[in-house]
């Protein structure tokens, strides 16, 4: 059985996430996983050149720094799976994106971490640069793993709503029915948690939401954070930390000075499950199947499965993929198709003119 290797690095910016999978079907058999951290000063870096903070040299040093951490991760997972690279077809690398704007008169979605390097480091040829070919049809670029979430996670007796709890949320919505699919992101997750508790406390994220937990919802300040325009917006629709950003959550902090920083994390984390609820379809007899870092939360997976009800929540290990390996599973298999000549988009969801062939192929 053929066997891809897929590369994820998402908004969170925090590292790395490599896996070898084969395909049978609509199963994936994992055989190798590794998450390779992001060194502190790149993640910096990173951070800083997505708010237009860098000069063009910056921003090359940074796409091939990051094209050897991408490189990096993907010879050790297959080293740590024993498999000769000779057995892999394809590496599908998403990239890091520093910058996607699918709006206005010049739309463009922007992903660093050279695919050249990791062909040549690895001697496996590498699709990258999916998102590009989606936004020349038309659309927006994001988000890409819904194509992915229909072939894998259907089902004909219940509907099914696959939610990513990354930086960004995104949600795919797959009908029993069979009725067309649609999804989009709804807005922040796990971006404006640690944006706000790597500026208040200095720790790049919020373990398990205890600092939250400190903290009480504050529903004046909630109220204004829902009145984002973004939420609202019909699909298709994407979004980054182009707009959900520390600023984003000074601005608003500034109006509200009398809410403590502890009661901002929580009403951050109440955000996240808030939009991400008044965004679900209204249809009876579904069950959200979360995915992403975000499940590793438990305070925001508390929220959430409060905020959904009457709907179902559970993560995506009940049907047969562990959460943490979906997204980088998901290139894989878009490495897959764009090998086989296949689609790798889905126009209802993305707003493209039509099915594209997504990604680059760079030969070994």
């Amino acid at each position: 059985m053929d066997t891809w290797l897929g590369l994820m690095s998402g908004t969170s910016m925090d590292g790395i996430d490599a896996v070898l999978v084969s395909f049978d079907g609509n199963t994936a058999h994992i055989h190798a996983t590794i998450s390779l951290p992001y060194p502190d000063e790149i993640r910096h870096r990173l951070i800083a050149v997505s708010q237009n903070q860098g000069s063009p040299d910056e921003l090359g040093e940074l796409d091939t720094l990051t094209g050897c951490l991408f490189a990096t991760a993907a010879n050790r997972v297959i080293e740590s799976s024993g498999l000769p690279a000779s057995r892999i077809k394809a590496i599908g690398s998403h990239g890091q994106t520093v910058r996607h704007q699918p709006a206005g008169a010049a739309p463009f979605s922007m992903q660093i971490g050279n695919p050249s390097i990791i062909a040549e480091r690895t001697g496996i040829p590498t699709v990258a640069d999916f998102r590009r070919r989606d936004m020349a049809a038309g659309g927006q670029g994001a988000p890409l793993v819904p194509a992915f979430h229909k072939a894998f996670f259907g089902s004909k007796t219940e509907n099914r709503c696959i939610l990513n709890l990354g930086g960004i949320a995104n949600i795919t919505w797959i009908p029993a029915d069979q009725s067309p699919v649609t999804g989009f992101d709804t807005g922040p997750a796990n971006a404006l948690l640690d944006a706000w508790c790597l500026d208040q406390t200095g720790r790049p994220y919020d373990t398990d939401g205890h600092w939250a937990s400190e903290g009480t919802v504050n529903d004046e300040l909630l109220r204004d954070m829902l009145s984002d325009a973004y939420f609202a917006k019909v699909a298709p629709k994407s979004t980054g930390k182009e707009r959900f950003n520390l600023d984003w959550v000074k601005t608003l902090a500034r109006r509200h000075p009398d809410v403590p920083a502890a009661d901002i994390q929580r009403t951050l984390l109440q955000l996240t499950a808030s939009s991400i609820s008044e965004q679900l379809p209204s249809e009876g007899n579904m069950t959200v199947y979360a995915c992403g870092g975000g499940t590793r939360n438990p305070l925001l997976m508390e929220a959430l499965g409060k905020a959904i009800q009457p709907a179902r929540l559970a993560i995506t290990d009940e049907l047969g993929l562990d959460p943490q390996w979906v997204e980088p599973v998901a290139f894989a298999w878009l490495a897959k198709q764009a090998m086989a000549g296949m689609p790798g988009n889905l126009p209802e969801v993305t707003g493209a003119s039509g099915p594209r062939i997504l990604g680059a192929i760079y030969p070994a």
